[in-house]
């Protein structure tokens, strides 16, 4: 099992000017971590996922890329799957989609244009679209949301095909990860929640005759400094996804963090996407602690 590593920017991110964001990529890059996750929040400074994701391809070489995660109710499914089935093609095979339905928040529903409880049904239904049109050509579907007819999106992705990774812990989201999904990537989780949720989701993929590769589990993890209490945002963060967690397993020190992702490496998750809690003032430095303290999994 490959263990890999990878770096997240939260809604809430101030590295979204060039310099900032040039440290980040060229640190992760630099010593030698595995991928850069862009989230998504229309209303908030972070970055849009797809131009930060363009952005860190075209300055690295190495580098992957994804959205943790990028919001596909309210996007037209043909034009996105040209999108980044271009940018797979220019980044030889890179990019890592993830997508979700977006927060419960009014004035990102209205941004998207899509109620929330018509989220679901766009989802369900744009995701297979994209899918046959990464894989084949001459695409017809006559759906509830949209039609096409005899259409070919070109160029294809670098395999043929993009591997999608979902989250979220709800029977709904479980579900969709088990009909729709590639790979499954969770925030605010103890080991014992991702045990239950990944037994979970075999047994609705097999329904379904599918089935999720065994280095395709992952996990989001948060950090913070041994000094930093865990931040107000992050408790209420944390009650409202995982209220019956103890704080301390979801959210560890930095000193924690290795000792933590060894307990998830341990019952077959693989994949990590590290976020520290409070952007530091430079990146460089924070990434070099980290790439000591953590890369060593990796082996």
């Amino acid at each position: 099992m490959k263990i890999r590593i990878g770096y997240g920017l939260g809604t809430r991110s101030e590295t979204n000017d060039q310099e900032r964001f040039d440290a980040l990529i060229d640190g992760l890059e630099h010593h030698g971590f595995d991928s850069l996750w862009l989230s998504e929040r229309l209303t908030s400074d972070c970055p849009d996922p797809l131009v930060g994701m363009a952005y860190a391809c075209g300055r690295t070489k190495q580098l992957k890329v994804g959205m943790s995660v990028m919001v596909l109710p309210g996007r037209n499914p043909v034009i996105l799957a040209k999108s980044l089935a271009s940018l797979d093609r220019l980044s030889a095979g890179r990019v890592l989609p993830a997508f979700g339905l977006g927060v419960a928040n009014s004035a990102e529903h209205q941004a998207f244009g899509v109620a929330r409880n018509e989220r679901g049904a766009w989802f369900n239904e744009a995701l297979p679209l994209m899918r046959r049109l990464w894989a084949e050509d001459h695409v017809s579907h006559h759906g509830k949301r949209f039609t096409i007819d005899d259409v070919s999106v070109r160029p294809k992705p670098v395999k043929g095909h993009l591997d999608v990774w979902l989250g979220g812990r709800a029977p709904l989201e479980m579900k969709r990860v088990g009909v729709h999904g590639d790979g499954w990537l969770p925030s605010f989780c103890s080991v014992a929640d991702v045990v239950a949720g990944r037994r979970e989701i075999e047994r609705i993929a097999a329904e379904h005759d599918r089935a999720i590769e065994d280095d395709h589990w992952g996990v989001l993890i948060s950090y913070r400094e041994p000094s930093e209490a865990i931040p107000d945002r992050m408790l209420a963060l944390l009650a409202d996804r995982n209220p019956d967690a103890d704080p301390n397993e979801i959210l560890p020190t930095k000193q924690g963090l290795p000792a933590t992702m060894q307990r998830f490496i341990d019952v077959g998750f693989s994949k990590f996407v590290l976020i520290p809690s409070i952007e530091p003032a430079d990146w460089e430095p924070e990434l070099a602690e980290m790439a000591a303290t953590v890369l060593p999994l990796e082996n």
